[in-house]
Protein backbone atom coordinates (compact mmCIF):
# COMPACT_ATOMS: atom_id res chain seq x y z
CA UNK A 1 0.00 0.00 0.00
CA UNK A 2 1.57 3.24 -1.12
CA UNK A 3 1.72 6.38 1.37
CA UNK A 4 0.06 9.41 0.30
CA UNK A 5 0.61 13.27 1.45
CA UNK A 6 -1.39 15.55 1.88
CA UNK A 7 0.62 17.91 3.29
CA UNK A 8 0.67 21.07 0.84
CA UNK A 9 1.64 24.52 1.30
CA UNK A 10 0.49 26.53 4.21
CA UNK A 11 -1.56 29.40 3.50
CA UNK A 12 -0.64 32.38 4.25
CA UNK A 13 -2.13 34.04 7.49
CA UNK A 14 -5.66 36.41 7.56
CA UNK A 15 -5.80 39.51 9.67
CA UNK A 16 -8.75 40.50 11.52
CA UNK A 17 -12.19 42.17 11.32
CA UNK A 18 -14.55 43.65 13.52
CA UNK A 19 -17.93 41.29 13.41
CA UNK A 20 -19.78 41.49 16.23
CA UNK A 21 -22.67 38.95 15.48
CA UNK A 22 -22.65 35.52 17.32
CA UNK A 23 -20.54 32.77 15.65
CA UNK A 24 -22.11 29.99 13.03
CA UNK A 25 -20.32 27.23 11.28
CA UNK A 26 -20.41 29.32 8.33
CA UNK A 27 -18.61 32.55 10.51
CA UNK A 28 -15.97 29.51 11.64
CA UNK A 29 -14.93 29.12 7.90
CA UNK A 30 -14.15 32.97 6.98
CA UNK A 31 -14.44 35.01 10.10
CA UNK A 32 -10.77 36.35 11.84
CA UNK A 33 -9.32 37.70 14.47
CA UNK A 34 -11.30 40.46 16.46
CA UNK A 35 -10.96 42.31 19.57
CA UNK A 36 -10.03 41.19 22.87
CA UNK A 37 -9.88 37.08 22.93
CA UNK A 38 -11.59 35.54 26.04
CA UNK A 39 -11.48 31.98 28.45
CA UNK A 40 -13.55 29.63 26.91
CA UNK A 41 -14.07 25.82 27.90
CA UNK A 42 -13.18 24.26 24.20
CA UNK A 43 -9.84 22.37 24.63
CA UNK A 44 -7.66 22.50 21.33
CA UNK A 45 -5.49 19.49 22.02
CA UNK A 46 -4.54 18.33 25.23
CA UNK A 47 -5.80 21.55 27.39
CA UNK A 48 -5.78 24.07 24.87
CA UNK A 49 -8.76 26.46 26.43
CA UNK A 50 -8.45 29.18 23.93
CA UNK A 51 -9.72 32.83 25.05
CA UNK A 52 -7.28 35.50 25.69
CA UNK A 53 -6.30 38.92 26.70
CA UNK A 54 -4.28 41.89 25.12
CA UNK A 55 -3.26 43.73 22.65
CA UNK A 56 -4.34 43.39 18.66
CA UNK A 57 -0.57 43.20 18.11
CA UNK A 58 -0.42 40.17 20.92
CA UNK A 59 -3.39 38.65 18.61
CA UNK A 60 -1.79 39.44 15.26
CA UNK A 61 1.88 37.74 16.77
CA UNK A 62 -0.08 34.85 18.43
CA UNK A 63 -2.14 34.11 15.18
CA UNK A 64 1.67 34.24 13.14
CA UNK A 65 3.04 31.48 15.40
CA UNK A 66 0.04 28.88 13.85
CA UNK A 67 0.96 26.70 10.68
CA UNK A 68 -1.56 25.93 8.64
CA UNK A 69 -2.16 23.27 5.80
CA UNK A 70 -4.70 22.98 3.43
CA UNK A 71 -5.49 19.14 3.42
CA UNK A 72 -9.00 19.92 0.99
CA UNK A 73 -7.59 17.49 -1.42
CA UNK A 74 -6.82 14.70 0.26
CA UNK A 75 -10.08 14.41 1.88
CA UNK A 76 -12.37 14.36 -1.34
CA UNK A 77 -15.68 15.89 -2.03
CA UNK A 78 -17.35 12.83 -1.17
CA UNK A 79 -18.49 14.41 2.21
CA UNK A 80 -20.82 14.03 4.42
CA UNK A 81 -23.72 16.65 4.73
CA UNK A 82 -25.59 18.00 7.85
CA UNK A 83 -28.83 16.97 9.20
CA UNK A 84 -31.47 20.08 9.04
CA UNK A 85 -30.89 21.76 12.13
CA UNK A 86 -27.50 21.40 12.73
CA UNK A 87 -25.85 23.44 10.63
CA UNK A 88 -24.02 25.89 13.13
CA UNK A 89 -22.54 22.89 15.41
CA UNK A 90 -19.32 22.42 15.38
CA UNK A 91 -17.02 19.30 14.82
CA UNK A 92 -13.05 19.72 15.25
CA UNK A 93 -10.55 16.58 14.88
CA UNK A 94 -8.09 17.29 17.89
CA UNK A 95 -4.74 15.18 17.49
CA UNK A 96 -1.77 13.94 19.32
CA UNK A 97 1.41 13.62 16.91
CA UNK A 98 4.03 11.25 18.74
CA UNK A 99 6.63 13.30 15.55
CA UNK A 100 10.12 13.45 16.70
CA UNK A 101 10.55 16.30 14.12
CA UNK A 102 11.13 19.51 15.38
CA UNK A 103 13.63 21.06 17.89
CA UNK A 104 12.81 18.87 21.49
CA UNK A 105 10.33 16.56 20.13
CA UNK A 106 13.09 13.58 20.01
CA UNK A 107 13.32 13.78 23.47
CA UNK A 108 10.42 12.17 24.71
CA UNK A 109 10.73 8.59 24.71
CA UNK A 110 10.75 5.65 21.55
CA UNK A 111 8.59 5.36 19.14
CA UNK A 112 7.85 1.81 19.33
CA UNK A 113 10.03 1.31 16.22
CA UNK A 114 7.96 2.83 14.14
CA UNK A 115 8.68 5.38 10.86
CA UNK A 116 7.00 8.85 10.86
CA UNK A 117 4.50 10.52 13.03
CA UNK A 118 1.38 8.75 14.52
CA UNK A 119 -1.83 9.85 15.41
CA UNK A 120 -1.05 8.92 19.15
CA UNK A 121 -4.29 10.86 20.43
CA UNK A 122 -7.14 11.34 18.38
CA UNK A 123 -10.01 13.54 20.07
CA UNK A 124 -13.38 14.43 18.30
CA UNK A 125 -15.14 17.71 19.65
CA UNK A 126 -18.47 18.06 18.99
CA UNK A 127 -19.91 21.56 20.19
CA UNK A 128 -23.75 22.03 20.12
CA UNK A 129 -25.42 24.38 17.76
CA UNK A 130 -26.87 26.36 20.59
CA UNK A 131 -23.33 26.38 23.05
CA UNK A 132 -25.33 24.51 25.99
CA UNK A 133 -22.84 21.35 25.50
CA UNK A 134 -19.71 19.64 24.27
CA UNK A 135 -18.81 16.29 23.93
CA UNK A 136 -15.34 14.68 23.59
CA UNK A 137 -14.79 11.34 21.69
CA UNK A 138 -11.33 9.50 22.40
CA UNK A 139 -10.63 7.15 19.19
CA UNK A 140 -8.13 4.29 20.27
CA UNK A 141 -5.52 4.80 18.04
CA UNK A 142 -5.03 0.73 18.08
CA UNK A 143 -9.01 0.59 16.70
CA UNK A 144 -9.18 -1.44 13.29
CA UNK A 145 -11.61 -0.12 10.80
CA UNK A 146 -11.97 1.06 7.32
CA UNK A 147 -9.94 3.37 5.70
CA UNK A 148 -9.07 4.74 1.85
CA UNK A 149 -6.67 2.29 0.12
CA UNK A 150 -3.37 3.96 -0.22
CA UNK A 151 -5.29 7.27 1.20
CA UNK A 152 -7.43 7.77 -1.86
CA UNK A 153 -9.66 11.01 -1.62
CA UNK A 154 -11.43 9.09 -4.59
CA UNK A 155 -11.71 5.72 -3.44
CA UNK A 156 -15.12 4.91 -2.82
CA UNK A 157 -16.30 2.98 0.17
CA UNK A 158 -16.86 -0.27 -0.77
CA UNK A 159 -13.02 -0.43 -1.84
CA UNK A 160 -11.93 0.77 1.79
CA UNK A 161 -9.63 -1.85 3.58
CA UNK A 162 -9.15 -2.43 7.18
CA UNK A 163 -6.05 -1.13 9.34
CA UNK A 164 -5.00 0.27 12.52
CA UNK A 165 -6.45 3.63 12.88
CA UNK A 166 -3.47 5.93 13.97
CA UNK A 167 -1.68 4.64 10.73
CA UNK A 168 -4.29 6.75 8.40
CA UNK A 169 -2.19 10.03 9.95
CA UNK A 170 0.98 8.10 9.14
CA UNK A 171 0.47 7.17 5.63
CA UNK A 172 -1.65 10.43 4.35
CA UNK A 173 -1.31 12.81 7.12
CA UNK A 174 -4.28 14.76 8.91
CA UNK A 175 -6.46 14.49 5.21
CA UNK A 176 -6.07 10.79 5.18
CA UNK A 177 -7.32 11.26 8.93
CA UNK A 178 -10.27 12.79 8.26
CA UNK A 179 -11.47 10.91 5.30
CA UNK A 180 -11.39 7.74 7.56
CA UNK A 181 -13.49 9.97 9.93
CA UNK A 182 -15.90 10.95 8.26
CA UNK A 183 -16.08 7.73 6.40
CA UNK A 184 -16.94 5.59 9.39
CA UNK A 185 -18.87 8.29 11.52
CA UNK A 186 -21.04 9.94 8.78
CA UNK A 187 -19.93 13.55 10.78
CA UNK A 188 -18.76 16.16 8.99
CA UNK A 189 -15.33 17.43 10.34
CA UNK A 190 -15.23 21.55 9.98
CA UNK A 191 -11.68 22.03 11.61
CA UNK A 192 -8.65 20.40 12.36
CA UNK A 193 -5.54 20.94 14.86
CA UNK A 194 -2.13 19.27 15.72
CA UNK A 195 -0.25 19.48 17.89
CA UNK A 196 3.49 17.99 19.11
CA UNK A 197 5.21 16.60 22.37
CA UNK A 198 7.09 19.72 22.77
CA UNK A 199 4.06 22.24 22.47
CA UNK A 200 2.09 20.00 25.17
CA UNK A 201 4.76 20.31 27.78
CA UNK A 202 5.14 23.85 26.84
CA UNK A 203 1.31 24.41 27.43
CA UNK A 204 1.62 22.50 31.06
CA UNK A 205 4.49 24.91 31.96
CA UNK A 206 2.78 27.65 31.11
CA UNK A 207 0.08 26.71 32.84
CA UNK A 208 2.01 26.50 36.13
CA UNK A 209 0.92 22.87 36.15
CA UNK A 210 -1.79 20.58 36.17
CA UNK A 211 -3.13 18.14 39.06
CA UNK A 212 -3.33 14.16 38.73
CA UNK A 213 -4.09 11.73 40.59
CA UNK A 214 -3.16 8.08 40.27
CA UNK A 215 -4.68 5.21 42.43
CA UNK A 216 -1.92 2.75 41.69
CA UNK A 217 1.96 3.10 41.77
CA UNK A 218 3.41 4.11 38.56
CA UNK A 219 7.21 3.07 37.46
CA UNK A 220 7.30 3.51 33.80
CA UNK A 221 10.68 2.48 31.82
CA UNK A 222 9.36 3.73 28.73
CA UNK A 223 8.33 7.53 29.26
CA UNK A 224 10.67 6.94 32.32
CA UNK A 225 8.03 8.12 34.66
CA UNK A 226 7.58 7.62 38.72
CA UNK A 227 4.81 8.55 40.52
CA UNK A 228 3.37 6.96 44.29
CA UNK A 229 -0.29 6.56 44.64
CA UNK A 230 -2.25 10.05 45.43
CA UNK A 231 -2.62 13.63 44.04
CA UNK A 232 0.13 15.15 42.19
CA UNK A 233 1.17 18.32 40.51
CA UNK A 234 3.07 17.70 37.25
CA UNK A 235 4.89 19.95 35.50
CA UNK A 236 5.22 19.96 31.67
CA UNK A 237 7.59 16.98 30.68
CA UNK A 238 5.55 14.74 33.74
CA UNK A 239 2.69 15.57 32.42
CA UNK A 240 3.47 14.15 28.74
CA UNK A 241 4.93 11.39 30.16
CA UNK A 242 1.76 10.53 32.22
CA UNK A 243 -0.61 10.85 29.07
CA UNK A 244 1.55 8.49 27.36
CA UNK A 245 1.87 5.84 29.67
CA UNK A 246 0.63 2.64 28.80
CA UNK A 247 2.66 -0.45 29.19
CA UNK A 248 3.55 -0.69 33.25
CA UNK A 249 -0.01 0.69 34.27
CA UNK A 250 -3.40 -1.83 34.55
CA UNK A 251 -3.69 -4.01 31.18
CA UNK A 252 -0.82 -2.32 29.36
CA UNK A 253 -3.50 -1.24 26.72
CA UNK A 254 -4.15 2.13 24.67
CA UNK A 255 -7.66 1.87 26.56
CA UNK A 256 -6.46 2.73 29.78
CA UNK A 257 -4.35 5.75 28.76
CA UNK A 258 -7.49 6.94 27.28
CA UNK A 259 -9.07 6.84 30.58
CA UNK A 260 -5.83 8.80 31.96
CA UNK A 261 -6.01 11.48 29.65
CA UNK A 262 -9.60 11.85 29.64
CA UNK A 263 -9.03 12.84 33.28
CA UNK A 264 -6.18 14.88 32.84
CA UNK A 265 -8.34 17.37 30.34
CA UNK A 266 -10.83 17.47 33.15
CA UNK A 267 -8.47 18.34 35.59
CA UNK A 268 -7.37 21.23 32.79
CA UNK A 269 -10.71 22.58 32.72
CA UNK A 270 -11.57 22.46 36.34
CA UNK A 271 -8.64 24.17 37.25
CA UNK A 272 -9.03 26.82 34.24
CA UNK A 273 -12.41 27.49 35.27
CA UNK A 274 -12.62 27.56 39.30
CA UNK A 275 -9.41 29.50 39.62
CA UNK A 276 -9.34 32.06 36.65
CA UNK A 277 -5.82 31.13 36.21
CA UNK A 278 -5.97 32.56 32.57
CA UNK A 279 -7.43 35.48 33.42
CA UNK A 280 -3.89 36.67 34.34
CA UNK A 281 -2.65 38.71 31.21
CA UNK A 282 0.94 37.73 31.46
CA UNK A 283 0.10 34.10 32.22
CA UNK A 284 -2.22 33.80 29.79
CA UNK A 285 -0.12 34.87 27.18
CA UNK A 286 2.89 32.58 27.86
CA UNK A 287 0.21 29.75 27.46
CA UNK A 288 -1.13 31.12 24.19
CA UNK A 289 2.06 31.64 22.47
CA UNK A 290 3.38 28.50 23.68
CA UNK A 291 0.50 26.32 22.48
CA UNK A 292 0.46 28.41 18.97
CA UNK A 293 3.82 27.76 18.17
CA UNK A 294 3.45 24.02 18.08
CA UNK A 295 0.04 24.06 16.87
CA UNK A 296 -0.59 23.20 13.13
CA UNK A 297 -4.74 23.92 11.72
CA UNK A 298 -6.47 24.22 8.86
CA UNK A 299 -6.33 27.73 7.07
CA UNK A 300 -9.95 28.90 8.59
CA UNK A 301 -8.85 27.86 12.50
CA UNK A 302 -6.86 30.95 13.45
CA UNK A 303 -6.87 32.72 16.85
CA UNK A 304 -9.85 34.74 15.23
CA UNK A 305 -11.63 31.53 14.72
CA UNK A 306 -10.88 30.45 18.16
CA UNK A 307 -11.59 33.28 19.89
CA UNK A 308 -15.33 33.67 18.70
CA UNK A 309 -15.82 30.05 19.26
CA UNK A 310 -14.38 30.73 22.86
CA UNK A 311 -16.98 33.22 23.54
CA UNK A 312 -19.66 31.82 21.69
CA UNK A 313 -19.30 28.51 24.66
CA UNK A 314 -17.97 30.47 27.47
CA UNK A 315 -21.38 29.85 29.20
CA UNK A 316 -21.22 25.90 29.33
CA UNK A 317 -20.59 24.16 32.43
CA UNK A 318 -18.66 21.33 33.23
CA UNK A 319 -21.31 19.21 33.90
CA UNK A 320 -22.20 19.77 30.52
CA UNK A 321 -19.29 18.50 28.68
CA UNK A 322 -18.95 14.90 28.75
CA UNK A 323 -16.01 12.07 27.60
CA UNK A 324 -16.33 9.52 26.22
CA UNK A 325 -14.48 6.67 24.50
CA UNK A 326 -15.63 4.58 21.51
CA UNK A 327 -16.71 1.13 22.75
CA UNK A 328 -15.27 -1.45 21.32
CA UNK A 329 -13.85 -5.00 21.61
CA UNK A 330 -10.79 -6.99 20.62
CA UNK A 331 -10.23 -7.68 17.08
CA UNK A 332 -10.14 -11.60 16.34
CA UNK A 333 -7.17 -11.55 14.08
CA UNK A 334 -5.02 -9.54 16.89
CA UNK A 335 -6.49 -9.84 20.28
CA UNK A 336 -3.49 -6.57 20.58
CA UNK A 337 -5.54 -4.73 18.35
CA UNK A 338 -9.53 -3.46 18.82
CA UNK A 339 -12.67 -3.08 16.91
CA UNK A 340 -15.54 -0.93 17.24
CA UNK A 341 -18.66 -2.63 18.35
CA UNK A 342 -22.28 -1.54 16.97
CA UNK A 343 -22.95 0.40 19.85
CA UNK A 344 -20.35 2.99 18.65
CA UNK A 345 -22.82 4.15 16.41
CA UNK A 346 -25.16 5.53 19.29
CA UNK A 347 -21.90 8.02 19.20
CA UNK A 348 -21.79 8.91 15.89
CA UNK A 349 -25.72 9.04 15.83
CA UNK A 350 -26.11 11.60 18.81
CA UNK A 351 -23.29 14.00 17.21
CA UNK A 352 -25.23 13.68 14.05
CA UNK A 353 -28.50 14.86 15.34
CA UNK A 354 -26.62 17.56 17.61
CA UNK A 355 -27.45 15.62 20.98
CA UNK A 356 -25.28 14.59 24.15
CA UNK A 357 -24.31 10.92 24.03
CA UNK A 358 -27.56 9.10 26.02
CA UNK A 359 -29.62 12.05 25.53
CA UNK A 360 -32.95 10.58 23.64
CA UNK A 361 -33.28 10.88 20.01
CA UNK A 362 -35.12 14.45 19.18
CA UNK A 363 -38.64 13.66 18.06
CA UNK A 364 -39.10 14.94 14.45
CA UNK A 365 -41.05 17.80 14.24
CA UNK A 366 -44.13 18.20 13.25
CA UNK A 367 -45.01 18.98 9.50
CA UNK A 368 -47.66 20.10 7.18
CA UNK A 369 -49.96 17.07 5.13
CA UNK A 370 -47.46 15.85 2.84
CA UNK A 371 -48.26 17.65 -1.12
CA UNK A 372 -49.07 15.07 -3.45
CA UNK A 373 -45.68 13.38 -5.48
CA UNK A 374 -44.63 15.06 -8.69
CA UNK A 375 -42.61 12.64 -10.06
CA UNK A 376 -43.31 9.65 -11.65
CA UNK A 377 -41.79 5.95 -9.92
CA UNK A 378 -41.11 5.25 -13.98
CA UNK A 379 -39.04 8.44 -14.38
CA UNK A 380 -36.34 7.37 -11.33
CA UNK A 381 -33.57 5.08 -11.35
CA UNK A 382 -33.06 3.72 -8.04
CA UNK A 383 -30.02 2.44 -6.25
CA UNK A 384 -31.00 -0.23 -2.94
CA UNK A 385 -27.98 -0.79 -1.11
CA UNK A 386 -28.61 -3.22 2.31
CA UNK A 387 -26.05 -2.43 4.75
CA UNK A 388 -26.67 -4.83 6.74
CA UNK A 389 -25.54 -8.58 7.67
CA UNK A 390 -29.50 -10.03 6.72
CA UNK A 391 -29.07 -11.44 3.16
CA UNK A 392 -31.93 -10.65 0.42
CA UNK A 393 -32.91 -7.61 1.98
CA UNK A 394 -32.34 -5.29 -0.96
CA UNK A 395 -33.63 -8.01 -2.80
CA UNK A 396 -36.44 -7.93 -1.29
CA UNK A 397 -36.98 -4.26 -1.02
CA UNK A 398 -36.02 -4.20 -5.26
CA UNK A 399 -39.39 -6.43 -5.93
CA UNK A 400 -41.30 -4.57 -4.27
CA UNK A 401 -40.32 -1.25 -5.99
CA UNK A 402 -40.32 -2.93 -9.23
CA UNK A 403 -44.26 -3.82 -9.02
CA UNK A 404 -45.20 -0.52 -8.54
CA UNK A 405 -43.60 0.90 -11.68
CA UNK A 406 -40.18 1.66 -10.45
CA UNK A 407 -38.45 0.45 -13.81
CA UNK A 408 -34.52 0.88 -12.95
CA UNK A 409 -33.99 -0.52 -9.53
CA UNK A 410 -30.51 -2.54 -9.07
CA UNK A 411 -28.75 -3.67 -5.67
CA UNK A 412 -25.75 -4.26 -4.06
CA UNK A 413 -24.79 -5.43 -0.68
CA UNK A 414 -22.29 -3.19 1.29
CA UNK A 415 -19.66 -4.19 4.36
CA UNK A 416 -21.08 -3.23 7.32
CA UNK A 417 -19.60 -0.42 8.93
CA UNK A 418 -19.41 0.34 12.49
CA UNK A 419 -21.48 3.63 11.76
CA UNK A 420 -23.73 1.86 9.92
CA UNK A 421 -27.18 3.80 9.14
CA UNK A 422 -30.00 2.86 11.49
CA UNK A 423 -33.72 2.57 9.02
CA UNK A 424 -33.72 3.37 5.62
CA UNK A 425 -31.85 6.16 4.44
CA UNK A 426 -32.90 7.95 1.08
CA UNK A 427 -30.14 10.26 -1.14
CA UNK A 428 -29.97 12.10 -3.93
CA UNK A 429 -27.81 14.79 -5.58
CA UNK A 430 -28.59 18.18 -7.91
CA UNK A 431 -31.84 18.85 -8.51
CA UNK A 432 -33.55 15.60 -7.72
CA UNK A 433 -35.48 16.43 -4.40
CA UNK A 434 -38.90 15.35 -5.71
CA UNK A 435 -37.87 11.94 -7.09
CA UNK A 436 -36.03 11.25 -3.64
CA UNK A 437 -39.48 11.91 -2.30
CA UNK A 438 -41.50 9.18 -3.95
CA UNK A 439 -38.66 6.85 -3.39
CA UNK A 440 -39.09 8.04 0.65
CA UNK A 441 -43.00 7.34 0.36
CA UNK A 442 -42.06 3.99 0.05
CA UNK A 443 -40.10 3.24 3.46
CA UNK A 444 -41.52 5.01 5.96
CA UNK A 445 -40.21 6.78 8.27
CA UNK A 446 -36.72 7.29 6.13
CA UNK A 447 -34.72 9.50 6.31
CA UNK A 448 -33.82 12.00 2.90
CA UNK A 449 -31.06 13.99 2.52
CA UNK A 450 -28.66 15.24 -0.06
CA UNK A 451 -25.21 13.48 -1.27
CA UNK A 452 -22.79 14.23 -4.05
CA UNK A 453 -21.62 11.96 -7.05
CA UNK A 454 -25.37 10.08 -7.42
CA UNK A 455 -26.07 11.92 -10.70
CA UNK A 456 -29.90 11.32 -11.33
CA UNK A 457 -30.39 8.09 -9.05
CA UNK A 458 -31.83 7.77 -5.89
CA UNK A 459 -29.78 5.82 -3.59
CA UNK A 460 -31.78 4.25 -0.58
CA UNK A 461 -29.40 2.14 2.19
CA UNK A 462 -30.99 0.06 4.22
CA UNK A 463 -29.72 -0.28 7.96
CA UNK A 464 -30.69 -2.09 11.27
CA UNK A 465 -34.76 -1.48 11.50
CA UNK A 466 -35.39 -0.56 7.89
CA UNK A 467 -39.58 -0.95 7.01
CA UNK A 468 -41.14 -3.19 4.77
CA UNK A 469 -41.87 -1.32 1.66
CA UNK A 470 -45.21 0.03 1.66
CA UNK A 471 -47.18 1.44 -1.57
CA UNK A 472 -46.64 5.25 -2.66
CA UNK A 473 -49.79 6.92 -3.56
CA UNK A 474 -49.14 7.35 -7.45
CA UNK A 475 -47.79 3.69 -7.80
CA UNK A 476 -48.16 2.32 -11.48
CA UNK A 477 -50.38 -0.92 -11.92
CA UNK A 478 -52.01 -3.21 -9.53
CA UNK A 479 -49.97 -5.76 -8.54
CA UNK A 480 -50.23 -6.57 -5.03
CA UNK A 481 -46.53 -6.08 -3.69
CA UNK A 482 -44.82 -9.50 -2.80
CA UNK A 483 -44.56 -10.97 0.61
CA UNK A 484 -41.79 -9.07 2.66
CA UNK A 485 -40.52 -11.39 5.41
CA UNK A 486 -37.20 -10.75 5.32
CA UNK A 487 -36.25 -8.20 8.03
CA UNK A 488 -33.15 -6.46 10.21
CA UNK A 489 -33.87 -6.09 13.87
CA UNK A 490 -32.31 -2.44 15.00
CA UNK A 491 -29.00 -2.98 16.67
CA UNK A 492 -29.26 -3.52 20.40
CA UNK A 493 -29.23 -0.04 22.48
CA UNK A 494 -26.38 -0.58 24.78
CA UNK A 495 -25.22 1.75 27.76
CA UNK A 496 -22.22 4.42 26.73
CA UNK A 497 -20.36 5.17 29.71
CA UNK A 498 -19.32 8.61 29.56
CA UNK A 499 -17.70 10.89 32.40
CA UNK A 500 -18.59 14.64 32.78
CA UNK A 501 -15.45 17.21 32.87
CA UNK A 502 -16.79 17.72 36.78
CA UNK A 503 -15.81 14.31 38.12
CA UNK A 504 -13.64 14.22 40.45
CA UNK A 505 -9.81 13.18 39.04
CA UNK A 506 -9.66 10.65 41.47
CA UNK A 507 -12.75 9.06 40.85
Amino acid sequence: MSSTDERLTPSPTGSGSDHSTPVTRRDIHRRPARRRLRLGVILVVAGLALGAGGSAFAAWRLDANISRIDVTAAIGTDRPTEQPGTADAVNLLLVGSDTREGEGNDAYADNDGQDGAQSDTNLLVHVSADRTSATVVSIPRDSMAPGPPACSPTAPKDQWVIRQWNQNYRKGGTGCLIRALEGNTGLRIDHYAVVDFRGFKQMVDALGGVEVCTTTAIDDSHTHLRLRPGRHTLDGRQALQYVRTRKSVGDGSDLGRITRQQGFLASVMQEATSTHLLVQPTRLYAFLDAATRSLTTDPELGVGTMSDLASSVKGIGLDEIQFVTVPNEPFAPDPNRVQWTASAEQIWSALREDRQVGAPAKKPAVTAPQESLTVSPADIPVDVVNATTVQGLARQARAALLVQGFTDVTRSTVAPAPAGQEGALVEYSGHDAEAARTVAAAFPGATVRAARGLGPRVRVTLGPGAPKVVEVPNRLGTTPLPTQSITASPAPVEAIETRKASTDICS
